[in-house]
């Protein structure tokens, strides 16, 4: 679970605007903060499965972000992608 303040911190650095909170980008990199965290959590607790649950559908909704940002704006998610590191 991320903190209010680190969630606050996460929306500032990938907003489009000062009242911008639910942009595609921001979708995304609260979402890759939720999942590297509940990784962390997973390689401890390897039998939370309903947690692993969790993890597989957040996985599948930043995909499907990913997959709308680059089909819209193709600069917009190659400058997502690394600024969050999500591709090699």
């Amino acid at each position: 679970m991320i903190t209010k303040e680190r969630k606050t911190e996460i929306i500032d650095q990938y907003r489009r605007e000062p009242t911008d909170t639910g942009s595609p980008e921001v979708q995304i990199a609260i979402l890759t903060a939720r999942i590297n965290e509940l990784t962390e959590h997973l390689r401890t607790h390897k039998k939370d499965h309903a947690s692993r649950r969790g993890l597989l559908m957040m996985v599948s909704k930043r995909s499907g972000l990913l997959n709308y940002l680059r089909n819209t704006e193709r600069a917009r998610y190659l400058t997502v992608i690394a600024r969050l590191g999500l591709r090699k």
